[in-house]
């Protein structure tokens, strides 16, 4: 998908302030959907937080990965089984997720980004302690964590180095006890943890949409009034619950954008127009 709004020339000449601005900062940006399953996308993400990592802005990728997760279950016979959207784990999906998760998927994604010359190194939130949960409490989704914990300095010292940390959302209990994260919900403590200036997630969907139309700019107390009246629903709850927790740790701006959209990753963030939603604090 395309988006003829913008002209190469207008986007070099407008980046620039922003350049400046976000210079050793911190971004997170939540991968996955659509996005993760387009070859011309796929690239297109590795080039656009390639590129942001060149320009000095530090970079940490936060994965999904639910359909390569579902078919490789399905083809070791394994059952999957959702719960008000959200995946039921047991221990052989577990076995699965992690295989998926920490393996195939984390390993392509470090690929593609070095090709660009990004230095991506692929790590799961096991790695130096780096994600710590419990059960999951709000209802019974067998082995799926809440985060409780976040290793921030294992990244930060990778960001020193000039890594580009790219997480694989697994996580483990004081016990040891291995456990699915959600991505949506993982990238939040983790861009609070780093005190990240921007936690992008790219979606599916244009943004946030209250009445069928999409909404630019959104408040942290709107955003609550949406969820709670229904405005907000679905897919879209975990994503904005998550931009909500990460906004009262101190993260500066959350943004929801449609990542199938070329570039929409550099569009968003380097002009004043923007693609998507941007949700903000009071």
């Amino acid at each position: 998908m395309t988006n003829p709004i913008f002209k190469k020339e207008d986007v070099l000449i407008e980046a620039l302030p922003y350049i400046q601005q976000f210079e050793q900062k911190t971004f997170v940006i939540k991968y996955g959907g659509a996005v993760m399953e387009d070859e011309q996308l796929k690239s297109m993400v590795a080039q656009d937080v390639t590129l942001l990592r060149k320009i000095g802005i530090d970079v940490v990728v936060v994965h999904g990965g639910g359909k390569e997760i579902t078919s490789i279950s399905s083809k070791l016979n394994i059952e999957s089984k959702f719960v008000d959207g959200q995946r039921y784990t047991d221990e052989s999906t577990r076995d699965v997720v992690q295989m998926v998760l920490a393996g195939s998927i984390n390993k392509d994604i470090v690929r593609r980004i070095n090709i660009h010359g990004g230095r991506a190194v692929g790590v799961s939130g096991i790695d130096a302690g780096l994600i710590t949960v419990k059960k999951y409490q709000q209802q019974d989704l067998g082995l799926v964590g809440e985060v409780i914990d976040v290793n921030a300095s294992f990244i930060k010292n990778l960001l020193r180095d000039g890594y580009l940390p790219v997480i694989a959302p697994i996580g483990v209990d004081e016990n040891g006890i291995v456990y699915n994260v959600n991505a949506d919900i993982a990238a939040g403590p983790i861009a609070a943890a780093l005190g990240a200036a921007k936690l992008v997630y790219l979606t599916d969907i244009e943004g946030v949409k209250i009445n069928g139309a999409l909404v630019p700019h959104l408040s942290q107390n709107d955003a609550g009034k949406y969820i709670a009246d229904g405005a907000i629903s679905g897919g879209m709850i975990p994503k904005v619950k998550s931009a909500l927790s990460a906004l009262e740790s101190g993260v500066q701006k959350v943004h929801i954008i449609d990542g199938r959209v070329e570039h929409a990753l550099l569009l968003e963030i380097f002009t004043q127009e923007g693609i998507g939603t941007e949700i903000v604090s009071e």
